[in-house]
């Protein structure tokens, strides 16, 4: 069935913030709809938000929580939701990066960066010998 077009005037009515190449500014909107939205504020704690996802995913890629002896069921288990959400938070970074925001992009960027010099990097791992 073919439903009616919508009325002329009702396509200039919608605020869409779709960008097909990479912006600066505040005029964002990504993760969820209506934000940050054009406030300073908010702009500000979504770039904070993405910079931390991106650690926390760096973290949880370098997570080794199983010991010797452990019940190896329970462990696989455990390992998969990690990985679950590991992957969770990876795929919220890409979908704020596909906002095309370069604000974001730097921000995800640079959480990746700081989260593989904490958790993944040989300097982590040898306790601070290169």
């Amino acid at each position: 069935m073919i439903s009616a077009p919508p009325p002329p005037g009702a396509a200039r009515n919608h605020h869409h913030l779709f960008h097909t190449s990479f912006y600066w500014g505040k005029e964002a909107q990504f993760l969820f709809s209506g934000w940050p939205d054009n406030n300073s504020g908010m702009y500000a704690l979504a770039l904070i938000l993405v910079l931390a996802l991106a650690i926390i995913v760096e973290f949880l890629s370098n997570l080794n929580l199983v010991k010797p002896g452990s019940n190896r069921v329970a462990t696989v288990f455990f390992q998969a939701g990690i990985h679950a959400i590991r992957a969770g938070f990876g795929y919220m970074v890409i979908l704020a990066v596909m906002s095309y925001n370069g604000g974001v992009f730097i921000a995800a960027c640079l959480g990746h960066a700081v989260g593989y010099v904490m958790f993944g990097s040989r300097l982590a791992k040898k306790g601070g010998q290169a």
